[in-house]
């Protein structure tokens, strides 16, 4: 929500009018609080503007005290109105704090759902701060959400693999929550969010690989040559339930430099639903811009969320610091899932990281059954990865 500044205001005014941190308030705006134009337009995250219709007898101080707002709020929002005289029929501008879930996910979240629900929680709480890292094959904008100013930064994604597309749902309805929990002061599970945003910044890429997860909720592409390229890799059916992979036929979670060779090795060497590790590491456009982020973020830790198994992978090659045990315990402890040190696996994501940077690195398989999961566990599947994502960001 916009509104204008007026001459002797202050965000400090407006943090205390409209009920919201001063630090969101500065977040959402590219300004300098001190010296603000009359007239600029500053945004107050955590609302949105409705229309109202005059009625005899209103009176602006009655409207304020209905919706619980100072008259200052109104104020700000009809620069035009004369408060004492309102015009019958007239229509008014009135503040409604945001106190509900923008996201939805009662349905396959797709990319273009995922750029909807952005769309909405940006212009909603515009201190979540957006940007494209990269583009995927076919063209679709992968997108990072940062939100949070404290100097640990904590990397979180999900739909690395196709079909696990459920892990974009919930990373985006963490990211919704945490916002809803920071502007109305209401606590997740007993935590005030509102120290976690002063100290840790969260890194999150919801969706790596939007081309193979359109594909396995949408079906074939209408683009060739990849529309009849990835039918004769599926061997000509169109259930993609099984698809893993991006649109080239490569598995971008075996895309990294971590001991790439062993796990090409072993996988299939052509293109398909699952498992080819592709002609080298980083040949894949998702995998580079995911490469490219985390050489340039100096993440503290990253989580990677993946299905299924309800099982946490923590270790590589004995290359992870002892830190790692600690937090992966806690992991576990909120959430319920097994942690397992190493497998027999090379060249993902959590591994390279591990390999490179000797922080802690961590793979989460959430739920349990045949991917892609069914959204009927979407609920239960949320709350354990609740915890996980709690504890990132006090750990």
């Amino acid at each position: 929500m916009r509104v204008r500044f007026r001459r002797g205001d202050t965000l400090w005014a407006y943090s205390r009018i409209f009920q919201v941190p001063l630090p969101l308030i500065l977040d959402s705006n590219a300004l300098d609080p001190v010296n603000i134009a009359v007239g600029q337009e500053v945004e107050i995250p955590g609302y949105i503007v409705t229309g109202y219709t005059v009625k005899a007898g209103d009176t602006l101080w009655q409207l304020a005290r209905q919706r619980g707002l100072p008259v200052d709020a109104l104020l700000l929002l009809n620069p035009d109105v004369n408060p004492d005289r309102l015009a019958v029929g007239s229509q008014l501008n009135v503040p409604l704090r945001v106190t509900w879930f923008i996201v939805d996910t009662i349905k396959p979240y797709d990319s273009a759902a995922l750029q909807s629900d952005l769309n909405r929680l940006t212009e909603i709480y515009p201190f979540i701060r957006r940007r494209n890292i990269g583009a995927s094959v076919l063209g679709k904008p992968i997108p990072e959400l940062q939100i949070g100013r404290g100097a640990k930064t904590v990397h979180v994604n999900g739909s690395f693999h196709a079909n696990e597309w459920i892990t974009t749902a919930v990373l985006v309805r963490f990211l919704n929550h945490y916002a809803l929990s920071l502007v109305n002061g209401a606590p997740i599970r007993g935590l005030d969010m509102r120290p976690f945003y002063d100290a840790a910044t969260l890194s999150m890429v919801p969706m790596v690989n939007p081309d193979g997860v359109d594909l396995v909720i949408n079906g074939l592409p209408d683009q060739e040559p990849w529309r009849s390229r990835v039918l004769a890799w599926n061997d000509n059916s169109t259930d993609f339930s099984g698809w893993k992979a991006n649109i080239r036929g490569v598995d971008l979670n075996d895309q990294f430099p971590a001991l790439w060779d062993r796990e090409a090795a072993r996988n299939p060497k052509q293109p398909g639903p699952r498992d080819y590790p592709g002609t080298g590491p980083l040949t894949e456009p998702e995998a580079i811009a995911m490469a490219e982020l985390t050489r340039s973020g100096d993440f503290a830790r990253v989580l990677a969320f993946h299905t299924q198994g309800e099982e946490i992978y923590w270790g590589f090659e004995n290359l992870e610091p002892p830190e790692s045990e600690t937090i992966v315990n806690e992991f576990a402890r909120v959430s319920g899932y097994t942690p397992v040190r190493t497998i027999e696996s090379y060249a993902g994501y959590k591994d390279w990281f591990i390999q490179d940077w000797r922080r802690p690195g961590f793979t989460i398989e959430l739920g349990r059954g045949v991917n892609p999961l069914p959204l009927s566990q979407y609920g239960e599947i949320y709350e354990r990865a609740l915890g996980i994502l709690l504890a990132s960001l006090y750990m």
